[in-house]
């Protein structure tokens, strides 16, 4: 990026910023014309100064111009104009200010639009090439840099600078031609009041610069600081496990306290030199009207100036100090984003990046990657110099697979890092087919080499998408779509140095994996995931998932099959009573008050938590039924009994969970329904109190919570304003809120188990859920529904960075998502730390089966790990060694390590 921001603007912009400038000029005549007219309003019309001489009539709206004297001097006059009396003159004359009032304000809006354009595609252009280029940080650029301070550089610290780049070089060009010509105009009427003005305007330029200086400074400095604070607050959500563990919350308070108070103090400062400028820049622009009135009208009642002069020169200053101020700024506008850009340039340096040349991937470099794996005179040291891998050279064939052997050192891992790229701080060479490996292009390494690293990063999205994260290196098809709208975005990316591509194009290679289609590679995603254990725990993200009856119509179609047999099946097997079914003519018990009457499941907010207690459609179906007093009687009896229990109880204790009706820091609240219930009864309560009580009653599931408050009388009345509840749903605006049970069709909104089950699993029955979920998984099976689910499965959110998956499971997306590529070059760097020895032992061997033919490269624990490896570098302290492993017994093995020059040894 260039150090210049305005060079910056120009080189992106010129083509555009010209446009405006052409704009600009041709607007000038226009305002300059403007600044007449009042002279000649004042002089002309309302004095009389075209009626001399006893004429009644004058000319008006003459258009004529006058030659130079080079071509023979005179005038031509192209129309001659209307005659007019002087009320006429005068309106004449006023219409025409108006209009090129009008014609002004039009000039303005176009350039302000332009301008605002332009500043909004170029802040596009900068936010992408800085995005651009933080992909091309370095690995041990990546160990220093806080991402919550990149991120707030290209979100938040741009922003400024997008809204100057529209002004950069229109601005002053409009404002200061403004201002010349105003000044022009004050110095044709007045030598005198005109360089009064310009006094004024020099004392302005010189004086409040100076002081915004040191607004500038500090405000520079809270930036950085504001940069910081960000910082500090990412690292603390970061550790927040920590900060809670070690009861760190008052020391964390005390030092963002801290920060807070240095950047008020810093902020407070800004404010009164911002505002003491302000002050001096109004007196002085407030001071010239003075001097114009007290001198222009000395002058005038000399005779040395008339009335219309005086007139149009205090109309004309009126529009000096506007433009005047804002050049002024726009200079202090310009330092403030120069500094901000240099500041941000700096996360941004050369030194901080990957080569462009080889960060660019290019197409003809996208063979595999073949040869020698070699390091010539290879070391490591850490960031105090102290050695991590002494002088260390070696050859490997290709294919190899590669143990390194370590003794609890860092030396192992840094290797491995080394050897996958994400370790660049070393001295020595390191190739692969004779390449160095720092020049081989990012596009090529990232597709045929893999890395698995201890510590899986993954991103907010289904685990779908985190599999195939490594699968979308580029759009194999364009989407074709010739629309209006698609013709402006690839004209708009054009235009800022955007891409092109659209998420909507076929990213994935699906002839490159072997599979037809995205059905095919869910299975092929399935059968990895199952070779590293984890396909059950897909089966059971799958009946968690959601089943479209739209997208998926004929999964939902097997879905109701299922859950008929499902029905049968525990019939069969004596376990009906485990599930209680959803039937639309009867009350289940194992559901809560709400659901049985909703009979459903809610979409949005209108039927859930307290919003289904103050829905229309649903308390006019609870008025109807004659249900609203029992239910809030309900509520009032659940709240006594509620704070009787939680009374001394602390905040978190178990019974809040168990009842969950009612949170902690609410009681006290209650309590105040309560005793306005002893002292005047549930009648007169309000709407409010009402609608809280109500929405307790709706929670309550008697099977679960025992508090004995519902008989068969209320019950057949909850199924009974059932039905008043859907007719009073059906073509009201909250249909599209609820997703209604029917034994029939699959409910969207439910998990696909509820769907299987249609129905409530018992509470307080030992073990009735593990035995039911194993007849669901007979009849899944049974019906061969299994690799729907698991496809299903594949839609579960992983959560950011994946916190919604345990640690193994992490650990498993991020090894297929390596493997789903098929790499040449596979490194295992504590990718399996998070499974118990025997799982990441059987993990292992199937590695080492599949890269019979490639590369594979593992850091392990000791010797004994590292059976069926070809080769091992064993590291002793910072010393490695190269070693042939007697485990090897491919055949031929042996003959290619001894044609191999493999050379192991200390410097």
């Amino acid at each position: 990026m260039d150090k210049s921001l305005f060079r910056y603007i120009w080189r992106f912009s010129k083509r555009e910023q010209l446009a405006i400038f052409a704009v600009v000029i041709a607007s000038l005549p226009f305002y300059f014309w403007s600044l007449e007219l009042p002279k000649r309003i004042v002089n002309e019309a309302i004095q009389g100064g075209a009626f001399t001489e006893g004429r009644t009539e004058a000319r008006f709206f003459i258009i004529s111009f006058d030659l130079p004297p080079l071509m023979g001097g005179g005038t031509i006059e192209l129309f001659e104009g209307f005659s007019v009396d002087q009320l006429g003159l005068l309106f004449g004359l006023s219409t025409l200010f108006l209009t090129l009032v009008l014609i002004n304000g039009a000039f303005k809006y176009v350039i302000n639009v332009a301008k605002g354009a332009l500043g909004e595609r170029m802040l596009r252009r900068l936010r992408f090439d800085l995005f651009a280029t933080t992909l091309r940080f370095t690995p041990s650029t990546l160990r220093t840099v806080k991402s919550s301070e990149t991120a707030t550089i290209i979100k938040d610290e741009v922003e400024p600078i997008g809204g100057f780049i529209g002004d950069a070089f229109v601005q002053p060009l409009f404002l200061g031609t403004q201002a010349a010509t105003a000044m022009a105009f004050i110095l044709i009427q007045n030598v005198w009041l005109g360089l009064l003005a310009a006094a004024v305007v020099g004392v302005q330029f010189v004086i409040i610069p100076r002081m915004r200086r040191v607004q500038l400074r500090l405000g520079k400095e809270r930036q950085i600081a504001s940069r910081k604070l960000a910082g500090r607050i990412a690292e603390i959500v970061d550790g927040m496990e920590a900060v809670h563990v070690h009861d760190a919350t008052a020391w964390e308070k005390a030092e963002i306290g801290d920060r807070l108070h240095h950047l008020f103090d810093l902020r407070f400062r800004i404010y009164k030199w911002k505002f003491m400028v302000k002050f001096i820049n109004n007196l002085l622009a407030q001071i010239t009207p003075f001097l114009f009135y007290a001198i222009g009208g000395y002058l005038a009642l000399k005779g040395q100036l008339d009335i219309g002069q005086l007139v149009a020169v205090i109309g004309a200053y009126r529009d000096l100090p506007p433009p005047l101020k804002e050049l002024i700024d726009w200079d202090q506008q310009r330092l403030d984003v120069q500094i901000k850009y240099d500041q941000i340039i700096q996360q941004f340096l050369p030194d901080k990046l990957v080569p462009l040349d080889v960060f660019v991937a290019q197409e003809k470099e996208d063979g595999p990657l073949a040869g020698p794996i070699a390091a010539e005179r290879l070391r490591i040291a850490d960031p105090h110099g102290s050695p991590i891998v002494e002088e260390f050279s070696f050859t490997l064939p290709f294919p190899v697979r590669l143990a390194i052997i370590g003794d609890g050192g860092p030396g192992p891992s840094t290797l491995a890092r080394v050897l996958a790229r994400r370790h660049d701080e070393y001295a020595g060479r390191v190739t692969i087919g004779g390449r160095d490996l720092g020049r081989i292009s990012e596009g090529q390494l990232g597709r045929h080499l893999a890395y698995a690293g201890p510590e899986p990063a993954l991103f907010p999205g289904s685990l779908r998408e985190n599999l195939i994260y490594g699968l979308r290196n580029r759009p194999i098809r364009r989407l074709t779509d010739d629309g209006p709208q698609a013709r402006r975005r690839r004209m708009e990316a054009e235009r800022t140095g955007n891409p092109i591509d659209r998420l909507e194009d076929e990213w994935i290679d699906y002839e490159r994996l072997g599979v037809e289609d995205a059905d095919g590679l869910d299975g092929l995603l399935l059968g990895a995931l199952g070779r590293i254990g984890m396909r059950e725990d897909v089966y059971r993200f799958g009946l968690l998932g959601r089943v479209s009856s739209q997208r998926m119509p004929d999964l939902a179609e097997k879905v109701v099959e299922a859950r008929r047999r499902l029905r049968s099946m525990l019939a069969e097997q004596g376990l009906e009573n485990l599930v209680e079914p959803f039937d639309p003519g009867r009350y289940n018990a194992q559901a809560s008050i709400g659901e049985n009457l909703l009979f459903g499941v809610a979409v949005g907010p209108a039927f859930t938590g307290r919003g289904r207690a103050v829905n229309p459609v649903v308390r006019k179906a609870l008025d109807r039924g004659a249900l609203m007093d029992d239910l809030v009687a309900i509520g009032a009896r659940i709240t006594e009994t509620m704070t009787e229990i939680f009374r001394d109880l602390p905040p978190g204790h178990p019974l809040f969970e168990q009842f969950s009706f009612i949170d902690a820091d609410e009681l006290p609240e209650f309590e105040d329904i309560l005793r306005r219930v002893a002292a005047k009864g549930l009648k007169a309560l309000n709407s409010e109190d009402r609608a809280r009580l109500l929405a307790l009653a709706l929670d309550y599931i008697e099977p679960r919570h025992r508090l004995g408050l519902l008989d068969d009388r209320l019950r057949q009345a909850i199924v009974a304003a059932r039905v008043i509840f859907r007719t009073a749903l059906d073509g009201s605006v909250w249909a599209r809120q609820l997703d209604l049970y029917d034994p029939e069709s699959v409910c969207d909104a439910a998990p696909l188990r509820e769907n299987l089950l249609f129905g409530r699993i018992a509470h307080g029955i030992a073990d009735a859920q593990s035995r039911v979920m194993r007849v669901v998984s007979a009849v899944v099976d049974e019906l061969g529904l299994r690799e729907e689910v698991e496809k299903v499965g594949l839609g579960f959110q992983v959560g950011p960075g994946g916190r919604l998956l345990a640690p193994h499971q992490r650990a498993g997306v991020n090894l297929v998502r390596c493997l789903v590529k098929k790499p040449d070059i596979f490194i295992l760097d504590g990718g399996l730390a998070a499974y118990g020895e025997e799982q990441a032992r059987h993990i292992r061997e199937g590695l080492l089966a599949t890269f019979e033919n490639r590369c594979f490269v593992a850091v392990l624990r000791d010797e004994e790990q590292a059976e069926g490896f070809d080769a091992l570098i064993v590291f002793d302290g910072a010393r490695a060694e190269l070693r042939r492993s007697p485990a090897a017994g491919r055949e031929g093995r042996e003959a290619d390590a001894a044609a191999a020059n493999v050379a192991g040894g200390h410097g």
